[in-house]
Order: C-alpha cells, then structure tokens, then sequence
C-alpha cells in the first residue's frame, strides 16, 4: 500500500511543482471494525491519487489531529488545535522558502475544525497561498457519483463513506462487523461539548452496512476529479 511518498530530492526538483499536498488524519476510534487510522488513510488514498493525476508534491500525513470528541474510547489520541495550527503553518513556510506557492490541505477528519481557520488567517495575511480540499460539496458529489444512500449528516463516522473507502484502498484493514453496526443518531445538537459518547455507544454514527469496494473506487475517482475545480478556483 503507496500511501506515503517515497520520492527523492531530484525526483521532486524535476516535477517542479508549484502545488503540495499534505494528508491530513487522525487516530481514534472507528467502532470495532475500522482502524484507528481510518481518516489518516482516507486522506492519504485521496491525495496519492491526486498526485498522480496533477502535477503536485505528495507530502507524508499528519497522523494525529483534533479527535477530542472521541476521547471516551481507548486509542484516540489528539493535539491541541494550537498545536495542529502551527504545525500546518510550519509546513507551509517551509514549503514557501523551497518554492513551493501554495500548499493544499487534504483533510480526512471533520473535527479538525482548526484548518479552516489556518486556512482563512493564513490566506488572508500571506495571499492565497493554502487552501482545503475536499469541502463538504466535494462529500456530497462523491456520495452522489458513487450511488451512496446516505448523507454527509447521517453518516457521519464510521459509515458508508468510510467503510466503503476502506473497502476500496486498504480492504485488509477493515475488520468483520461493519454488516451489522448501523447506528443512527442524526440529532446531535451538543457533540462539541458531550462528544460521541453521548450519541452512540459503538462509535458508529452511519450506515457501514451499506459501504462497498465499488462505492469507495467511485467516490475516490470523484474526489480525484473535482480537484480540477479547485485548482481552477485557485488559479493554478
């Protein structure tokens, strides 16, 4: 499995590219038949292929991140936003001083609430110089051009999406169980401040009996796809 770039110095120095992609994940719980590190796949599967059909720079994922509302399971494990932040910010400097003119976040986790903000702050100091992919019409298109039945609401953690994904780019990973682990929970006014724990027992907030290894190709090839909007948004 190619998730984490292998490419030496001259290999980058001759693709001379101007874009760089940094994986963004997590490690925490994905009820009991998903990895820890399910985003961190998810977001390094989504941008090993778009550095395949682009011309950007892979670079090796961020592998721990804001997990905090799912802190009640063993083996999450998070930073702070503060720490995340400057983290993203360090790299993109770095990148900066090595000619690299825009950096993308690739994220694989919805509560890494914080890369908006180093994003919106970021830009707006330094010009348009980083930007975050996929957003959430990204989700909804690759939901919809794979002929999944859920939302990005609905299927939050643990379901369709990320069991299908999973299916898809690393099927050794995924555990027996996912047939049968629905669980909904679509009403969850206070996740910020109780967290998962007070949604769901499992983990699970989604439908992963319904993810397949086709859904997961389709919806990977969206995203790789639609990254053409974005580079275009952005004037690359």
């Amino acid at each position: 499995m190619d998730l984490v770039t292998a490419a030496t110095a001259a290999e980058e120095k001759q693709r001379d590219s101007v874009v760089a992609l940094l994986p963004v994940g997590s490690f925490e719980q994905h009820g009991d038949f998903l990895p820890l590190i399910t985003d961190t796949v998810v977001a390094s599967a989504i941008a090993r292929d778009i550095s395949r059909a682009y011309p950007a720079m892979l670079l090796p994922p961020v592998t721990i991140s804001c997990s905090h509302e799912h802190a009640s399971w063993r083996g999450t494990v998070s930073i702070s936003s503060r720490t995340l932040y400057q983290i993203v910010a360090d790299v993109a400097e770095s990148l900066t001083r090595s000619g690299v003119e825009h950096l993308v976040l690739i994220n694989g986790h919805g509560g890494n609430y914080v890369l908006s903000n180093v994003v919106q702050e970021y830009t707006a100091a330094n010009g348009p110089t980083m930007s975050l992919y996929p957003q959430s019409h990204d989700w909804t298109k690759a939901r919809q051009e794979a002929g999944m039945e859920t939302g990005n609401h609905d299927d939050m953690h643990a379901g369709e999406m990320e069991s299908s994904l999973l299916l898809h780019v690393a099927p050794h990973f995924v555990r027996d169980g996912n047939e049968t682990a629905d669980w909904l929970a679509d009403d969850r006014p206070h996740l910020l401040t109780l967290g998962m724990a007070a949604y769901t027992t499992s983990g699970v907030i989604g439908r992963p009996s319904l993810g397949t290894r086709e859904k997961g190709k389709a919806a990977l090839e969206s995203f790789t796809n639609s990254f053409a909007d974005h580079l275009r948004v952005h004037g690359i």
